[in-house]
C-alpha cells in the first residue's frame, strides 16, 4: 500500500467499497459506461423496478459517482467518476488471473 491513510481517509475508502458493494450499483454503474440513460432505460436494461433503480442512483449520485440532469419530463444519469472503472478494471483483473491459475491447477489433475 503506497500512502499511509488517516483514519478519516480510511473511513471514506471504506464508504466507497461498501457503496460499490452492492451488485445492482455495480450494474447500474456497469450500464451507464457507454453513455448516459433514463430510469426508465436502466430499469429496462438491468431488469429492476423503478423504485429500486432510484433508491440505487440516489445512493450513487450522493457518493459523487454519478450525475442527474433533468431534461423536460426525464432524468438522465451519467457518470461523474470514470475513476470508478479503474478500480472495477484492477478488481476484474485480478479475479481472472486468481480464477485463471486456479484452472491451470485443476487441468494439470
Amino acid at each position: 500500500m503506497g500512502k499511509k491513510l488517516t483514519d478519516e481517509a480510511i473511513q471514506g475508502v471504506a464508504e466507497r467499497f461498501r457503496i460499490l458493494s452492492e451488485p445492482i450499483r455495480l450494474q447500474i454503474l456497469q450500464a451507464l459506461r457507454d453513455g448516459e440513460l433514463t430510469v426508465t432505460e436502466l430499469t429496462r436494461e438491468i431488469y429492476i423496478s423503478q423504485p429500486n433503480a432510484s433508491k440505487h442512483l440516489r445512493i450513487l449520485q450522493d457518493a459523487g459517482m454519478l450525475r442527474r440532469e433533468q431534461r423536460g419530463n426525464s432524468v438522465y444519469y451519467s457518470i461523474a467518476d470514470n475513476s470508478i472503472f479503474q478500480l472495477c478494471d484492477l478488481v476484474c483483473d485480478s479475479l481472472e488471473a486468481r480464477f485463471r491459475g486456479k484452472a491451470e491447477i485443476f487441468a494439470a489433475v
